[in-house]
């Protein structure tokens, strides 16, 4: 099957994912001042980065948990750049043996960043090998097995680690507690969003109108990455079906398209809320049972739905499961005839 590039439909799903890292690159803040929202956040890591270069030290090792979207990665980016050292990126899953620890790790230089993303994917086995990695700066590898087997010890840079999750309780508590700051980044306020909106449209030379950037942060789930993308579909249809400006009636009916309602629903989330109301008439239900119901994932649900519907006060956790409530009937048009007090 080929493409309408010419392109065989593989190359170029490559081809585009691959210019979408290019524009996510671009996007992301070089610099603090640029960096918009989670303030108390970025006085506290400036403090921590700047007594630590007074002593000519490496950072502590740091934590940074919060929905996906809000920054977590782009922070690492930063602090690498403000302490002058490059930077590693890599993902819990993606260690899978203690080899592969040892090769990212004796790769560094000193004062070096490694950014664990996902962190509580991490290997059970990998934790044991990283605990005197992050204290003592050593690793203690086993060759061979049986009466034969002997350790190795292997001396590394300083480093620094930072971990980035979307779900702390995962976490065991001898790993939480060896890191020296833990961060929690939260949404964001929605006059951060449009300052985030502007400055990506001037990157990609879109011409928006302040209105459209009002509707798209509306629209954002408070958060930069969801953002950015809406912005970058309404940049397609302006040039597709206007004339290049990002006017108001283009943006909304990009985002009409898009299936992306006034509150930043998508279709998935609509999907979470009328399998909750219609078939289990409101809850409350447990998380095993809407997963079966709405054919996702229990993890898709607690990591991409539940957090911005709860945030937006449509589901309610109860001890007995999740619960739709008054405001998630009301966003849907649907008849609530449940009495407050079951509630």
């Amino acid at each position: 099957m080929s493409s309408i590039l010419g392109l065989p439909t593989d190359q170029a799903d490559k081809k585009t994912d691959a210019e979408e890292e290019v524009l996510d690159s671009a996007l992301r803040p070089k610099n603090w001042h640029d960096y918009v929202g989670q303030d108390k956040i970025k006085e506290n890591l400036k403090v921590i980065l700047t007594a630590a270069k007074q002593r000519s030290q490496s950072p502590d090792h740091l934590l940074f948990y919060g929905n996906s979207g809000l920054g977590k990665t782009t922070l690492a980016y930063l602090i690498a750049l403000e302490m002058g050292k490059k930077i590693r990126v890599t993902s819990g899953p993606a260690i899978e043996r203690a080899g592969d620890l040892a090769a990212i790790l004796t790769n560094l230089s000193e004062g070096d960043v490694l950014f664990l993303d996902e962190i509580h994917r991490m290997h059970k086995t990998i934790e044991e090998y990283i605990y005197p990695a992050m204290e003592e700066y050593k690793l203690n590898l086993i060759l061979g097995k049986g009466p034969m087997a002997r350790t190795m010890e292997l001396v590394l840079p300083h480093f620094t680690l930072i971990g980035a999750t979307t779900r702390p309780g995962l976490l065991s508590a001898p790993l939480r507690n060896r890191f020296g700051a833990t961060f929690q980044l939260n949404f964001y306020k929605p006059e951060d969003i449009e300052k985030i909106i502007e400055r990506s449209a001037r990157i990609l030379g879109v011409q928006i109108k302040s209105e459209s950037v009002k509707i798209i942060a509306a629209r954002s789930r408070f958060t930069p990455r969801i953002a950015n993308r809406l912005l970058k579909r309404v940049r397609d249809f302006a040039e597709v079906h206007g004339t290049g400006i990002a006017t108001k009636e283009i943006t909304e009916h990009a985002l009409y398209s898009l299936e992306v309602d006034q509150m930043g629903l998508e279709p998935g989330d609509r999907k979470i809320l009328l399998a909750l109301i219609e078939k289990f008439d409101g809850g409350p239900v447990g998380l095993q049972s809407l997963s079966a119901a709405a054919l996702e994932e229990e993890d898709t649900i607690l990591d991409m739905y539940e957090p911005y519907l709860m945030q937006c006060g449509f589901i309610e956790r109860t001890p007995k499961g999740r619960i739709a409530s008054k405001l998630a009937y009301a966003h849907l048009g649907l008849k609530y005839n449940k009495q407050d007090s079951l509630i």
